[in-house]
This record gives structure tokens, C-alpha cells and sequence, in this order.
């Protein structure tokens, strides 16, 4: 029996995907839970739902304009944050893997900017009316599609980095025929988890028609074992993506929520939603589509 501690590093996806926030913040903590939560055989999905009951209590913290509650908002959403961490990594740890645990974490993460947006709404209204409810959907609606893609680059790069068993990259077309073999009868559950994130996938698919070319041209000449020189170039021009990847997902996302709120002004949010981060989100679709244009050319060139 091995009962040796997993090392912080064996508990991360990888270098490459990492932020600094995260590397020198949230994952060193998230680690510590993570240990904790196993020792008292605590399971990830639990660890998930206890994020969600912090998260949405930081949500309701920003409806009020005290600094004090504001700051308690502001900690109780990092706390959120390093159970969201925490959860990954203690499912690295134990070998904790389900589709429930995936779609779980993402709900969670909803459901913390539900609460935020609704907080934010209830305090402007008085002041803005309706407008601030719009701004807040729209905002909204663009959040997902920001998160969404950076979920699904960073998982491509996962792909050819460190191989099917360490990316969470699927298809519709796989997932279809999963959907197809469940009965409501024998396993409602995965038949309507299905059915969601398979449109969530095709919602991603629609956005990167030319990494779906690409990636068919690769299944089609290699199957699933793609040449070492492809996954190595590839990984080099999509390293600087990462980057962007990371700025969409929660890090950065979080700091202008905690400044527009500390000020007192916390439309600015969505406004930085829907302003620098849709900019971001359209140059980093932009560049992937145009590296994946140029990789197709070569494979269909014999290059490879």
C-alpha cells in the first residue's frame, strides 16, 4: 500500500495552463483543502457544493454598499474560488472522475455570478431601471461564450500536450451517440446531462470551424495518435493563447468586479465584460482559427 502524499505539482493539469494567481495563490491553498477534505474522505462533489454556498453568499454581499460587507464578499468569493480549486485537485488525487463532478463544477461557478449579477441589478435599479438588467444579460450571455472557449482551448492544448487521458476535450458527434444509447427509463440523470452538454459542445464546435477541419484531416490520417512534431508545434503556437485563455476564465474577471465594487461602481464589471474581455475572446477565436488554417495546409502538404 502506497500512502505516500501526492506533491502539489502532481495535483495541477499542467505548467502550461497554469496562471500565476493560480500557481502561487489559489492552487497552494486549494492543495491544503484538497489534502484536508481526503483525509476526513470528503468527496470532490461535495467540496463543489460547499463552493456553491460561499459563492452565492459573496453574491448577495455585493448588493449592499457597505465597504465592510463588500470586503466580506470579496473573501468569501476567494474562498469559493480555492474550493473550486480544491475540488480539481482532490479528484486528481483519489481518481475522482465523473461527468456529474464536471458538470457540477461548472453549474457552480454559474450560479456564483448569478447571485453577483442579481446583487448588482437589485443595488443599481433604483438608479438605472431597467438598463441595468439588460446590461446585466448581455454581459451575462457573453461571460458564458468567454468561458466557454477558454474551457475549450485550454482543453485542446491539454490534447496534444499530454494526450486524450489528460484533456476533457470531447464532440458532439461521440456525445450523440452516448445521448442515443441512454433511456430516461434506466438513467434520466446522464440522458439530460447529455443532452446539455452536448449542445454546449456544439456551442463551442460552431465557434472553430477550422480547428474541426484540422482536427478531422489529423483522426482521419493518424486516428487517435498524433505525430511527436505536430503535438511539439502545435503546443508552441498554442503556449501564447494560454494566456488569454486564463484572462476569460475567473483571475482577472474577479479583480474588476472587486475594484468596480470597492469604489462603488460596480456597472464597470459588466462594462469590462463586454468591452476589453469580448475583445480579447474575438482575437484569441481569431488566432486559433487562423494557427489551425495553417497547420491544416501542411498536413494536407505531407509535412507531417
Amino acid at each position: 500500500m502506497n500512502d505516500k502524499k501526492p506533491t502539489l505539482e502532481s495535483t495541477l493539469k499542467s505548467a502550461d495552463t497554469e496562471e500565476p494567481i493560480d500557481i502561487y495563490f489559489y492552487r497552494p491553498i486549494g492543495y491544503r483543502w484538497a489534502l484536508f477534505f481526503q483525509k476526513i474522505g470528503v468527496s470532490p462533489n461535495t467540496v463543489t457544493i460547499l463552493s456553491i454556498f460561499l459563492g452565492v453568499a459573496a453574491g448577495v454581499c455585493f448588493y449592499y454598499s457597505n465597504i465592510w460587507i463588500t470586503l466580506l464578499g470579496i473573501f468569501l468569493l476567494v474562498w469559493a474560488n480555492s474550493y473550486d480549486s480544491a475540488d480539481g485537485q482532490l479528484a486528481r488525487m483519489t481518481k475522482q472522475f465523473s461527468p456529474v463532478g464536471r458538470a457540477l463544477d461548472g453549474f457552480a461557478g454559474d450560479l456564483w455570478f448569478a447571485s453577483i449579477y442579481i446583487a448588482i441589478c437589485f443595488r443599481l435599479f433604483p438608479v438605472w431601471g431597467g438598463w441595468i438588467w439588460g446590461m446585466a444579460v448581455v454581459a451575462g450571455f457573453f461571460h458564458s461564450k468567454q468561458a466557454s472557449m477558454a474551457d475549450y482551448y485550454r482543453n485542446i492544448h491539454l490534447l496534444f500536450l499530454k494526450g486524450k487521458s489528460g484533456s476533457e476535450l470531447d464532440n458532439s458527434v461521440e456525445l450523440t451517440e452516448k445521448y442515443n444509447k441512454q433511456t430516461f427509463k434506466n438513467n434520466w440523470f446522464d440522458k439530460i446531462y447529455l443532452f446539455f452538454y452536448r449542445s454546449y459542445t456544439k456551442g463551442q464546435e460552431s465557434w472553430t470551424p477550422s480547428f474541426q477541419k484540422m482536427f478531422a484531416l489529423l483522426k482521419e490520417k493518424y486516428g487517435e495518435t498524433y505525430p511527436d512534431e505536430f503535438r511539439q508545434e502545435f503546443r508552441q503556437k498554442s503556449l501564447p493563447l494560454m494566456k488569454y485563455t486564463n484572462i476569460l476564465s475567473f483571475n482577472t474577471r474577479a479583480i474588476a468586479l472587486f475594484i468596480s465594487a470597492l469604489i462603488g461602481l460596480p456597472w464597470i464589471y459588466f462594462v469590462f465584460e463586454l468591452t476589453v474581455l469580448n475583445i480579447l475572446l474575438i482575437y484569441m477565436v481569431r488566432t486559433h482559427e487562423k494557427i489551425c488554417k495553417e497547420f491544416t495546409k501542411e498536413i494536407e502538404s505531407g509535412k507531417y
